[in-house]
């Protein structure tokens, strides 16, 4: 099973920016379909983002036009580039990995969906 590490998270004001990164290790996640989900506290884990082994991508609306998920083979890496931060944005982000989840369902993943997790990343936006 692959390990992942994120990191990038902090503290930044509303309007700001952050790039979170997932290392992987073990196994290459070139192989592996991605994802972002993020909690807050008292809430259950959303999705945020996914990407495809071939680097297709999907959103969960209240992020789209603000986050890109992307990832380099070459550094066993994926990011999360977070654009206009707003207070709602505020949770533990984590990174996920799955060899066998559908494309189709990556646009509406669920967290079941994904067997491999970090340990997660705290964002906390000020208003």
């Amino acid at each position: 099973q692959v390990q992942l590490v994120e990191s990038g998270g902090g503290l930044v004001q509303t309007g700001g920016s952050l790039r979170l990164s997932c290392a992987g290790s073990g196994r290459t996640l070139s192989t592996y379909r991605m994802g972002w989900f993020r909690q807050a506290p008292g809430k259950e884990r959303a999705f945020v983002a996914a990407i495809t082994v071939g680097s297709l991508t999907y959103y969960a609306d209240s992020v789209k036009g603000r986050f890109a998920i992307s990832r380099v083979n070459a550094k066993n890496t994926v990011y999360l580039q977070m654009n206009s931060l707003k207070p709602e944005d505020t949770a533990v982000y984590y990174c996920a990995a799955d060899t066998t989840v559908p494309n189709y369902r990556l646009g509406n993943a669920k967290a079941d969906d994904f067997d491999s997790w970090g340990q997660g990343t705290q964002v906390t936006v000020s208003s």
